[in-house]
């Protein structure tokens, strides 16, 4: 069985073969088809969180993730595909007509990491996703997120929260749990294209603004 990773990190032909895995369960779903056999990849017996996209022309079209590292990638992966082509409430599911029209991204997260004291500093923005918890109410925001709007740190943290359905301030409440994780992203540049890997677990902790 392939292994695919150096220090928790996968490699390109690694990533490249988790999207075709998305791909193909998001359209056996589609279509009614036979779930495809997941690939030959140590990852994917990993108990790892995850994250599947789905865009049309470059919009939204269905996003579902299984964030906690709480069953193995191959599980998560599948689940986090068929409901961002079927369940995510915010769009219809998406019909076969679409499927090549769509283009499809796996974000694989590292291990959560708790951050008893909250500190602006403490993130990276362009590392950094961060997940925000109070009781029942739960936000996730991933890395890119705010890579691709230039969010600072305490920005992020105050979106997050409100992602969670907390005020902006949110974050620095007492009983307030934050996290931090990263993630490599495995995207089509177009549909059924080349592979784009981001990986934000690299980014450099320098010049970050915290404020």
């Amino acid at each position: 069985m392939a292994t695919g990773e150096k220090d928790g990190c996968l490699d390109t032909e690694t990533g490249k073969q988790l999207l075709e895995y998305a791909r193909a369960v998001v359209a056996a779903v589609v279509t009614d088809g036979s779930p495809p056999p997941a690939p030959d990849l140590a990852v994917l017996s990993e108990k790892r969180g995850t994250f599947v996209t789905l865009k049309s022309d470059g919009e939204l079209r269905g996003c579902i993730g299984r964030p906690r590292p709480d069953q193995p990638l191959e599980a998560a992966l599948n689940a986090a595909a068929t409901e961002a082509a079927t369940g995510d409430p915010r769009f219809p599911p998406v019909s076969p007509d679409e499927l090549d029209a769509i283009t499809v991204s796996v974000s694989v997260l590292t291990p959560p990491e708790p951050l008893p004291d909250v500190d602006p500093a403490a993130i990276v923005v362009g590392r950094d996703g961060l997940m925000i918890a109070t009781g029942r109410q739960r936000g996730l925001l991933l890395p890119q997120v705010a890579a691709d709007r230039d969010w600072s740190a305490e920005k992020f943290l105050r979106e997050a929260a409100k992602k969670a359905g907390l005020p902006p301030d949110g974050w620095q409440r007492e009983n307030t749990t934050v996290k931090r994780f990263s993630a490599q992203v495995f995207a089509e540049e177009s549909p059924h294209g080349s592979l784009r890997v981001q990986d934000y677990t690299q980014a450099a902790v320098d010049g970050q603004p915290t404020d």
